[in-house]
């Protein structure tokens, strides 16, 4: 069976802003491109990252930064009822922001491991594995 990794927010600004081991992000891309590793995110943590981007102006031209985005090796996990009570499950005990109970409850599904650098996630480490950026 192929890694899974999942792209939390930070990872993906931090890609984006060339900081925080940016480069173990793209070889998490190149390895997804050439079929090694499956990369996934949660469509909540998708929209996270334009509106953080978008609010930001962390990009010059947006509109070529989300199309070349959404052609990134990257599937989008959708949320369905089940997924968004086991968010809010982990959020009922667990200080983290709803977006990041997403990817924690996404890694859980998918049974992958959460690419981050947040610092909220260490909350989570007995439970869900964390590669760190």
């Amino acid at each position: 069976m192929k890694k899974q990794n999942l792209l939390d927010s930070y990872a993906v600004l931090a890609f984006l802003k060339k900081e925080n081991n940016y480069k173990f992000v793209l070889d998490l891309i190149k390895e997804a491109e050439q079929g090694k590793a499956r990369l996934i995110m949660s469509q909540i943590n998708a929209g996270e990252v334009y509106y953080i981007i978008k609010k930001n102006n962390l990009t010059e031209d947006f509109d070529k930064f989300w199309k070349t985005f959404l052609m990134l090796p990257i599937e989008f996990i959708g949320v369905d009822f089940h997924l968004i009570i086991e968010a809010a499950k982990i959020k009922s005990s667990h200080a983290l922001s709803f977006a990041d109970c997403f990817a924690a409850a996404t890694a859980r599904k998918e049974n992958a491991a959460i690419v981050t650098g947040d610092p909220e996630f260490k909350r989570l480490e007995k439970n869900i594995t964390i590669l760190w950026i």
